[in-house]
């Protein structure tokens, strides 16, 4: 802990005085916030690591927002600031939750787009969770999938929002969200595609009435009302339902 001030070291080393941690911070966050330079960035990066535990996750995020204004202020390499941001998620289980509006300014367009690539990349290799699993949630999923989350919140990407949905389809309503996702975004074809993945999958249960309404729905939108008619007609007895894919060619 020898990059962080004697202060705040003092205050860690005597958990039972919170209030001189607290106090220590605050001013620490009122000088860097002041007088930023190139060296405080790593400075509140190690902050923020050794507060990331349960008994100080407030502090944390406090010192994320710090760590945020300070990347700012010095025009941090937005590399630099994207390897440890997802470093920090991935390898720190009580790590505050990162709001990338906060570090808008300090990743820029290039930075973000970086942040974007490598998030998707590793969150691209998990495998998908088939109808039926039981899901697989790890720390290290559990951590992606809040990365992606909070990514495709802020970037409002329904690409992003499906990826994540399309991670995992263990029941028939994960088929669900996808297809009101592209619902809701006006891409009603993607939406009708994957409302027969979902037919197919449930056979008929759980969701599949839900499916078929959102199915209607879009075919109708469409102007498909034979195919919107065809969704409602039960499947033949022995059959999964229809999988196939909407006919694109024509009307």
């Amino acid at each position: 802990m020898d990059t962080l001030p004697a202060a705040v070291v003092a205050a860690l080393r005597t958990p039972d005085r919170r209030d001189d941690l607290v106090v220590a911070l605050t001013a620490f966050d009122t000088e860097v916030r002041t007088v930023p330079r190139p060296e405080d960035v790593a400075v509140c990066a190690r902050l923020v690591e050794v507060l990331s535990v349960p008994a100080h996750a407030d502090l944390a995020d406090r010192a994320l927002g710090t760590h945020a204004a300070v990347c700012t202020a010095t025009a941090a390499d937005p590399d630099e600031v994207v390897a440890w941001l997802l470093r920090l998620q991935l390898e720190f289980p009580e790590a505050p939750e990162v709001r990338l509006a906060d570090y808008a300014a300090a990743l820029g367009e290039d930075g973000l787009a970086l942040y974007r690539v490598v998030a998707v990349e590793r969150f691209s290799a998990l495998p998908v969770i088939g109808f039926g699993e039981t899901g697989r949630y790890d720390r290290v999923r559990w951590a992606l999938l809040r990365i992606m989350e909070e990514l495709a919140e802020y970037t409002d990407d329904v690409d992003l929002q499906v990826l994540v949905l399309a991670k995992d389809l263990s029941s028939g309503w994960h088929y669900l969200q996808v297809a009101t996702v592209l619902q809701e975004a006006g891409r009603s074809w993607e939406a009708v595609e994957w409302v027969h993945r979902g037919l197919a999958a449930t056979g008929g249960r759980g969701a599949a009435g839900r499916l078929v309404d959102l199915g209607v729905t879009e075919y109708t939108r469409l102007g498909r009302l034979d195919e919107a008619a065809a969704l409602r007609r039960p499947a033949p007895r022995g059959t999964g339902g229809d999988s196939s894919r909407a006919d694109r060619t024509t009307g």
